[in-house]
């Protein structure tokens, strides 16, 4: 469809394109003021509007310049030992995971997808140490491929490596850019037509800066217990959606 200058894929009504440009400000601002937990409630929020196959190609592409500019922000505190080794085993998973990504329908990442979000809030990510770190690299790429919002994980991995508060940040935000480029050239070598998604995409990075600098210059520091609380109960809401949909979406492909 067509919205003034821009030009939008035909799943999305007006009402879903302004509410995915309000959702980037506001899930960047919680990733900006919390440090996690916007990625994984953005990409809820995408996969109740977009095609599947669509959902995480743009969720990455939105997300490069996410963390790409809260790195730059702090790049001085980046800690470079674990880049190459990170770098070079989320090639392997990424690709691993490409290929095995394109055998599966869209009800099945709808479902995956769904019950990924569940296990971040109620389950315990792993924590890889960071002598590990190719090993996290091709598991947390090959995660991506399939869930997206791998932070938490890969937030997990940082903290063994005992970084300062500035350096932790900056150092996921790196790590996390890397992964998230690296996954989107994947999906652009496997056919994905980012040039459809072009508009949404650029409006909802316009919009994600915006969310960042609120985010960082709203000092929270009462209330955070009540906000996950919140923020949990908005991830189970879009987690069930997405499981329901998935086996509803599965009962009409099998009786078809």
């Amino acid at each position: 469809m067509d919205l003034l200058y821009f030009t939008f894929p035909e799943e999305l009504s007006e009402f879903s394109i302004i509410f995915l440009i309000f959702s980037s400000i506001f899930t960047s601002f919680i990733s900006a003021a919390f440090g996690i937990g916007g990625g994984a409630v953005f990409l809820g929020l995408l996969a109740i509007f977009l095609n599947p196959i669509a959902l995480l190609p743009v969720h990455g592409s939105v997300q490069i310049a996410s963390n790409f500019g809260r790195m730059l922000l702090m790049i001085k505190d980046v800690y470079k030992k674990p880049i190459l080794p990170f770098f070079i085993g989320t090639i392997i998973g990424s690709l691993f995971g490409g290929y095995t990504f394109i055998q599966f329908p869209g009800w099945f990442i709808q479902l995956i997808v769904g019950i990924f979000i569940l296990w971040t809030v109620y389950g315990k990510i792993p924590a890889i140490k960071s002598r590990y770190i190719i090993i996290g690299g091709v598991f947390s790429s090959f995660l991506t491929m399939f869930f997206g919002a791998t932070g938490p994980f890969i937030a997990g991995m940082v903290k063994t490596m005992k970084l300062n508060p500035l350096s932790h940040t900056a150092t996921h935000a790196a790590l996390m850019s890397m992964q998230h480029a690296i996954k989107v050239l994947v999906f652009g070598f496997m056919g994905f037509s980012f040039s459809d998604y072009f508009h949404i995409i650029l409006l909802m990075i316009i919009s994600g800066f915006i969310g960042t600098y609120i985010g960082k210059k709203v000092l929270i520091k009462f209330g955070q217990k009540y906000f996950k609380i919140f923020l949990n109960s908005i991830l189970t809401i879009i987690s069930i959606y997405l499981i329901l949909n998935g086996f509803l979406n599965y009962d009409f492909t099998f009786s078809s």
